[in-house]
């Protein structure tokens, strides 16, 4: 009898310290940025807009979740993830595995790429920018074209977001032969970038595609090839906590069929005037 009584006393214990686990979650709020348009941006009403706002209005309503987006600045997005600020991070975020250390990604809803920009008064020779090079798979021609941004952009000052994979690139590639700007926001690089402080940046295509066609952007132009693979991994994905394995399997498969409908084609259309859909 007291064994059952114990084996009982157990059970009870164990649902009591898991209750997170045994209950669906109905409600979650979802982090971005808000200063990287197209993929996310916020209004003059203070309110959050974008791709990735599209997308995740979308999701949440496949997986019959109540969802709420929050701004976060990107350095610390993924602190304030571990500590239960929110639920989800939806910013344009790059899966990779520096990341996958310390969070777990959905699979991708999107795809691209990166490319530098620089001040149009330097008069640089801006290359082949529609050249494509892949980090993960560096044969002699991309070497080549390595070699090229270095020689080019040596001694420059070249600004990136702080704690991103772009940072990290520059570093990589060029931390030997630039000066290196890390700012909080691609908001304030872009300040820096048309008040001449800086003479050049890497950061999402899309992102600085909109900001050339502006007029602080105007004073600037697309620089060497297009960039992705390597630190920036295979596509953008949903970050979650690594105890939240049932959400996350949601969101793969609401992720799944948004593909395969067209959903995720029809919003990177919208956004971005190009299909970044991840491949079926």
């Amino acid at each position: 009898m007291r064994i059952r009584l114990a084996i009982a006393v157990s059970i009870a214990c164990l649902i009591a310290a898991f209750p997170a686990q045994a209950e669906t979650k109905k409600t979650i709020s979802i982090a971005t940025e808000g200063a990287s348009p197209p993929w996310d941006g916020t209004d003059a009403n203070g309110n959050l807009y974008g791709f990735d706002v599209d997308v995740g209005l979308d999701l949440c309503n496949r997986m019959k979740i109540k969802c709420s987006f929050v701004a976060q600045d990107w350095d610390g997005i993924i602190p304030a993830l571990l500590v239960g600020k929110y639920d989800v991070i939806m910013s344009g975020m790059a899966i990779t595995d520096k990341r996958k250390q310390q969070i777990a990604f959905s699979s991708p809803y999107a795809s691209g790429f990166n490319q530098f920009v620089v001040r149009k008064e330097l008069g640089l020779d801006a290359g082949d920018t529609k050249e494509k090079v892949n980090l993960s798979t560096v044969g002699d021609k991309e070497k080549a074209s390595i070699e090229r941004i270095r020689s080019t952009l040596s001694g420059r000052a070249i600004g990136v977001l702080r704690s991103s994979n772009s940072e990290a690139v520059v570093k990589q590639l060029l931390g030997d032969v630039v000066t290196i700007r890390s700012y909080d926001s691609l908001d304030n690089l872009k300040l820096d970038l048309a008040a001449g402080r800086i003479d050049g940046g890497l950061a999402d295509y899309f992102t600085w595609r909109d900001f050339l066609e502006t007029p602080d952007g105007s004073g600037a132009v697309f620089f060497g090839p297009e960039l992705k693979g390597g630190l920036w991994g295979p596509g953008v994905g949903a970050g979650m906590r690594k105890d939240d394995a049932e959400l996350l399997n949601k969101f793969n498969a609401a992720i799944d069929t948004a593909t395969k409908d067209g959903t995720i084609k029809a919003l990177s259309l919208k956004w971005f005037k190009a299909d970044i859909a991840p491949a079926l």
